[in-house]
């Protein structure tokens, strides 16, 4: 485990606030409020959970409350962000501390795609004048594209994942539940380095596999059938995310057949993702091969999606996608097949653009029987 431990690349955080900075202007902004606490911890390197940013052309304002003052000072220091900090000990304080900085009113952009109604209309109140408009996915634009520092993060939780899922495969095979072959995944993924899941792993034997996101039971894994295992973890806030489809044993000549289809349709939108391919070309590369072999209804989400401090984010790797991939994006390829009664198999991976090729992050053998 000791790969999984070596120091990791730095983050470059600092130049983030300038990049967002200079797309206000062709925003129609005169400033941006950031209360999504993913997008405060992009631009400011914050960890905690409660903040708010108030970003302009020339400067920003950080606001939290009293149990952050010394987190807040450290972390934005330790990332090179140079902003105002303000401490409020109550909410109160803090909006007031965010309406004095915009007191001559003017064009105040809102994360339209994380504030609700009521957040609308008390912001909409607090910073009269100011005319509240939508700023789109200004910040999630920004964030797509992924630096050396944000991919090794990505990278390393892939390969606690991996490490933890190879190490765990032979318990699968002990008359183990769903429920307990999940905490246990969980449990290695802790012990090799991750802060938690990205997600609730999603582990459905036999006929639960025909639900794509199954929750694990008290059902016990038998053999000679198959098993969708779908985890990540979570490094220094990165995400991962996997998913393989195994049986202890034979399944059989059909789940056989199944589960070489979808491989074969994972293998072909895999090889699409390049740098300029448009994400519907990946999307229809996979479910091109599935429809072929007659189980087009039974593909029934996207291929894939965006990674990276959110389990999804953009690009999405859809056939109604209009995005092209870009040098820096970590995408996953998952098609899969579900059949009622029967079970089902998904086959994915997390990949990154690059300007050589695609890495592909996620590692562990696509071997169906164990």
């Amino acid at each position: 485990m000791t790969a999984l431990a070596a120091p990791l690349v730095a983050l470059d955080v600092a130049p983030r606030l300038g990049r967002l900075r200079a797309r206000l202007a062709d925003a129609g902004l005169d400033a941006l409020l950031v209360t999504k606490l993913t997008n405060v911890r992009y631009l400011t390197g914050f960890t905690g959970s409660a903040a708010v940013l108030l970003v302009s052309p020339d400067d920003a304002l950080f606001v939290t409350d009293g149990r952050y003052t010394q987190q807040s000072h450290e972390e934005l220091a330790a990332a090179g962000v140079d902003v105002e900090i303000e401490i409020g000990l109550t909410g109160a304080a803090q909006r007031d501390a965010l309406v004095a900085r915009l007191a001559g009113g003017g064009r105040l952009g809102l994360e339209d795609n994380s504030v609700t109604w009521a957040q609308q209309r008390e912001y909409a109140s607090a910073f009269a004048p100011a005319e509240l408009v939508p700023a789109g996915t200004l910040i999630e634009d920004l964030r797509r594209v992924k630096d050396a520092g944000e991919v090794d993060r990505i990278r390393r939780a892939c390969a606690i994942a991996d490490d933890a899922f190879q190490a765990l495969l032979p318990r699968l095979g002990t008359g183990i539940t769903e429920q307990a072959f999940a905490l246990e995944l969980e449990f290695a993924m802790r012990e090799r380095g991750a802060s938690g899941n990205s997600f609730d792993p999603i582990i459905a034997s036999g006929p639960n596999g025909s639900k794509p996101h199954h929750v694990p039971s008290v059902r016990v894994i038998g053999r000679n059938e198959l098993v969708v295992c779908d985890f990540g973890c979570i490094v220094d806030g990165y995400c991962s995310d996997m998913t393989r489809t195994v049986s202890v044993g034979d399944p059989g000549a059909d789940a056989r057949h199944l589960y070489e289809v979808v491989l074969e349709s994972q293998q072909a939108g895999r090889a699409r993702v390049a740098a300029d391919v448009s994400c519907a070309d990946v999307d229809r590369a996979s479910r091109d091969v599935i429809a072929q072999a007659g189980w087009a209804d039974a593909f029934s989400h996207s291929t894939g999606h965006g990674v990276g401090l959110e389990i999804h984010e953009a690009p999405r790797v859809a056939s109604t996608a209009d995005d092209t991939l870009l040098i820096g994006d970590v995408v996953t390829v998952e098609p899969g097949v579900y059949l009622p009664g029967v079970g089902g198999v998904r086959i994915e991976d997390t990949v990154v653009v690059g300007r050589a090729g695609t890495e592909t992050l996620t590692l562990t053998p696509k071997d169906l029987v164990l």
